[in-house]
């Protein structure tokens, strides 16, 4: 009698009923996604970024494809605090009843503002937990700006997790820094349950016929497949030099549209996944995934997809 794949894991806590989750600011508030997805499928959901105030993000054009990726410069549009709790909560309710994992991205311009959201929607029981967005390259105050000095990053994390009221608080590492280890270790050293990497490459795109930017912001962050190679390289550098043998798990994402893509970010150290670009494509691709994760297993005689984790030779 063959014995069934668990695809289940941990992740800092949490018992994940699969390790794939969705990438914020690709789909929403998950009502979005909702359309094409069985969302209840996800092993969990992050949501867009949820400032302090509402944001209207930066002007347009503000998306661009390019070979084998996509720039996007949205500038962390949201709808605020307040309608998030009064509009969004409710649909996520739904989603963390069926077995997802609602995690929230965190943005804002001082520490302050990351400390008064995060306290706010600790409260919420359908969350359970915060992606703290200290590695945004589209924003001019915060963003990218935490997240490329160690003791800010220490600083901001350990203000965050003070109120979070044991939720888990993953910390979102930028790639574009010396050595991403440094800042994982300052992340881990400020109470990171989790870190989330890689979030996109600053790059830019131009119009050779008007011999300007196409983007309106000039640069973007770049995200997709040309992205994948690198940030599996990276996941498995601060596997390998941070969270190794420690209990502090890796969300792998960066270019992940097929099953093969994520296997490979797990194999290098990551404990779950998160699909992003590739959801514009393929709205449903999240599903696609999780069903694939199986069979790959299935075919490889694994019984538990946490035998995958950090597995590389």
């Amino acid at each position: 009698m063959m014995t069934e794949t668990s695809v289940q894991v941990d992740f800092a806590g949490l018992r994940l009923k699969n390790p794939v989750m969705t990438a914020s600011g690709t789909s929403g508030y998950s009502d979005e996604l909702g359309d094409f997805m069985d969302v209840n499928a996800l092993g969990g959901f992050v949501t867009k970024s949820i400032s302090i105030r509402p944001r209207r993000g930066n002007p347009t054009p503000r998306v661009v494809e390019t070979d084998a990726g996509m720039l996007n410069t949205i500038g962390l549009a949201n709808v605020g605090l307040d309608r998030f709790v009064a509009e969004k909560i409710p649909t996520l309710e739904a989603m963390a009843e069926a077995g997802v994992a609602i995690f929230v991205n965190i943005a804002g311009t001082t520490i302050e503002d990351y400390v008064a959201v995060t306290e706010r929607l600790a409260r919420e029981r359908a969350i359970a937990g915060f992606e703290l967005n200290i590695s945004c390259p589209n924003v001019k105050k915060g963003g990218i700006s935490f997240g490329t000095d160690p003791v800010q990053v220490e600083e901001i994390t350990s203000a965050v997790k003070e109120v979070t009221h044991g939720k888990v608080l993953i910390v979102k590492l930028t790639p574009t820094v010396t050595d991403i280890r440094v800042t994982a270790q300052a992340a881990v050293e400020g109470g990171a349950d989790a870190l989330s990497l890689v979030n996109t490459f600053t790059a830019m795109v131009i119009d050779i016929e008007t011999r300007r930017p196409l983007l309106a912001d000039r640069t973007g962050g770049l995200s997709g497949p040309a992205i994948k190679p690198i940030a599996v390289y990276l996941v498995n550098r601060v596997y390998n030099g941070v969270t190794k043998g420690t209990d502090v798990p890796i969300l792998g994402m960066g270019g992940i549209r097929t099953a093969s893509d994520a296997i490979e970010f797990m194999m290098a150290g990551a404990s779950a996944v998160a699909v992003g670009t590739a959801s514009f494509v393929d709205p449903a691709c999240a599903a696609a995934v999780i069903e694939g994760i199986r069979v790959f297993c299935d075919r490889q005689h694994i019984t538990d997809v946490t035998e995958l984790i950090g597995s590389l030779e």
